[in-house]
Order: structure tokens, then sequence, then C-alpha cells
């Protein structure tokens, strides 16, 4: 899929520059000319000499090849290339791309180039989670380009978070699915649901739960990075728009997720219900905040629409569905009873009693069930790659 591409690696300032040897190794490896860009800041971290041995080119740092002043054409390199990846991008990198400024020749040949770009970002976790490193991420994303986030694990700081620059072996993995004129899920429609639902007391408070939405806004990722059309169903979240070919529809309780869902099951192939739904809402909502008159407050809960049993109940023949299970006790038993009762094809069990599972973690670690009981189970991955094992799944059963 890499064979004869043309790659641009751009390197700004990090420590995981030393990354991008592995990464230039793997790619002209699998058949790709690769180029690289770094910044003067980069050659701190990793030498030229490096960087040119592994990808059989010169490595470029400057306007200027010599002192007579013979200049590097960045307008062409720009050009030369079908693919740029910029990996390890730091915050400082990043905040220069997204606003259009031009002070280095790495820079200079990102503003010219007309490619796809992907970007890998790296930094210490509270600067990765600073409002305007997210800001610019997101910029970045509504120019089509595709960020390739930061993992969580161990960080130069010492600290433990999220900044890790994305494995090299995953970042070719993108670039490969991104040029592969075979997408597995080419021309199929998948629908996902992710994060939780609120369901209103009052105009203040709500029902609701610790669902971050990461789990199902990766899988979103994957199934588009396969080729599928995606409609990410959201419950509140912070999480950013994964890619710009998403449609995201919006929701806050589960009538309107059931609804929203419902509207485009019908055309749907492949569902994902990563949602964390509420099974109960007040049974009336008051129309003013709730004044603390007295020393007890009871409030009637009716169930809420079952998402999963009614698009369960209109499923068709070829369209597949993925149904997910958090457990407390008897986690087996209770996602195959679900599984049966929901009329899902997989359902995808997560038990809290797992360390590094469940809400609001970076990782998760899974077991995958399918119709003949058959259980595989999955090591604590971060949930990257936990999406893509669950999408690899999905595709070796549609096969």
């Amino acid at each position: 899929m890499l064979q004869d591409k043309k790659i641009i690696i751009g390197i700004s300032g990090s420590i995981a520059a030393y990354k991008a040897a592995t990464l230039t190794r793997l790619l002209v490896k699998s058949g790709a000319e690769v180029k690289i860009v770094m910044t003067t800041s980069a050659s701190e971290f990793i030498t030229p000499l490096t960087l040119s041995t592994l990808s059989k080119n010169p490595v470029l740092s400057k306007f200027s090849k010599n002192d007579a002043g013979e200049w590097n054409n960045h307008v062409d390199l720009g050009l030369w290339a079908d693919a740029m990846i910029i990996a390890p991008a730091s915050a400082n990198t990043i905040a220069k791309m997204a606003k259009g400024h031009c002070d280095n020749l790495l820079l200079a040949t990102y503003l010219s180039a007309k490619c796809p770009v992907f970007l890998a970002p790296a930094m210490d976790l509270d600067m990765y989670k600073h409002p305007a490193v997210q800001e610019n991420l997101s910029r970045l994303k509504t120019f089509g380009h595709e960020v390739i986030e930061a993992q969580h694990g161990e960080l130069a700081s010492g600290l433990v978070g999220t900044g890790r620059m994305e494995e090299p072996e995953n970042i070719v993995e993108v670039l490969a699915n991104f040029f592969s004129k075979d997408k597995p899920l080419a021309g199929k429609r998948a629908l996902v649901t992710a994060g939780p639902t609120y369901e209103a007391i009052d105009p203040v408070r709500f029902i609701g739960n610790h669902s971050s939405g990461k789990m199902g806004y990766a899988i979103a990722e994957k199934l588009q990075q396969a080729g599928a059309e995606v409609t990410l169903v959201s419950g509140p979240t912070n999480q950013p728009i994964p890619h710009p070919d998403i449609h995201l529809v919006p929701v806050k309780s589960a009538e309107e997720m059931h609804d929203a869902c419902t509207k485009v099951y019908s055309e749907t192939d492949i569902t994902v219900l990563a949602a964390a739904v509420a099974d109960y809402r007040p049974a009336q909502q008051a129309d003013q905040k709730i004044k603390k008159s007295s020393d007890n407050l009871s409030i009637e809960l009716v169930k809420t629409h079952d998402i999963a049993q009614a698009l369960g109940k209109l499923k068709k023949n070829g369209q597949f569905t993925v149904g997910f299970a958090l457990e407390t006790q008897n986690e087996l038993s209770n996602a195959q009873e679900k599984l049966t009762r929901k009329n899902f094809d997989l359902i995808v069990l997560n038990s809290l009693q797992d360390k590094g599972a469940g809400f609001g973690h970076d990782t998760n670690k899974i077991s995958i069930i399918d119709r003949q009981n058959k259980v595989t189970d999955f090591e604590l991955k971060d949930k990257k790659s936990v999406a893509q094992d669950i999408v690899n799944t999905i595709i070796e059963c549609i096969k």
C-alpha cells in the first residue's frame, strides 16, 4: 500500500524525535520514498546523519544548501510528496501550523504542500490538555489534516498521562490505511453512539454518568479510516470530532439519542452502540429549579427508551450490530444474555473489576463475544488500539 509512495517526514523539537528513526525505517521497508525536513531544535534530539542514512536521502533543515546561497526548494518538495507526516509535532510547531506562521524550512514546506497532512503530537500531559493546544489541533482538523492523537503512558517528565507520540508502527498503519484503494468498509454506512446521556431533573440538574465518550469516538475514527461513511450520535462530551468526514449528531437525552438512531438505522450497515445510555429518567421534569425546602426529596424514575432493543427489533438481514456491556459481577453470563436479548452480532465486555478499564480512562481492557459464544480476550491497551481491535473483528465477521 505504501510501495513507491513519496512521504515527507517533518520532525520538530521533542524528545520523541528518536521515534522518527524507527518511523523512517518502517516506511522505507514498506517501499516508500522518504525525505526528511527537521527544525534546528530537532537536531538536538536526533542527528541528521542517522536519518539520512535510514532514508537514503539528504536531511533538510535550512533554506540554503551551502554558503554560496543555493536554496532548498520547499515549494518543489511540497509538490513532490504524496503525504506529509509531522512526527513528532511539538506544541510550538502545532501553534505555528494553525496560525500560518513560517519561520523555518519545515513550516515553509508544510504551507507549500498540496498533499494530505498527518501530524502526531508529542508533549507533556498538561501541555497536551491545555485549551490553546486543543484549540490549535481542532483548527488543524478543520483544514482536513489528520491528527494521530497522543497516547497514554510514561512521559519524559516522569509523569504518566496522555502526551506520548503514537508508536511508529501505528503511524505506518494509519498511512497504509489512507492509501489503501481496497478499504475493507468502503461503501458501508456505519452508526456509532458515544458518551453519556443526561436526563433532566429541572433546568439545572440531571441524572447522568461518567462516560467520557473516548471509546465511541475512537471506534468512529477507525471505522472511517477503514472506508465507512460514519454517523456519530454523541451525548455531551468534550471529545473533538476525530475527522471532518464523520457526521456528528449531538444529543443530550436518551430519547434524543433514540430518535437520532432510529432516523438513520434503516440505511445503516454497521451499528456500534458504545454510548452509556441512562436506564431511567425522572417521570416529571420541573420547569423551574427545585429549591431546597425540605430534608428529603423523592424523584420518581421511569425507564428510558432501550435503544439497543428497539434497533434489534428493526434489524434486517445484512445489518451488523455491536453492543457493549459494562459489568461489575457475573460479567460473562450477563454479557451473553444481553447479546441474545438485544439481537447483537457481537458484544464488547468491559469489567469495572479490571484496573485501567471503564469510564474516564485512556485505556481499556475488553473481551469480544460472538453469537456462537466464542470469547476473545484482549490485553489492556489505549482506547485507539482497542477501537482497532473492535473494527478488525467487525471486518472479519462481515467477510
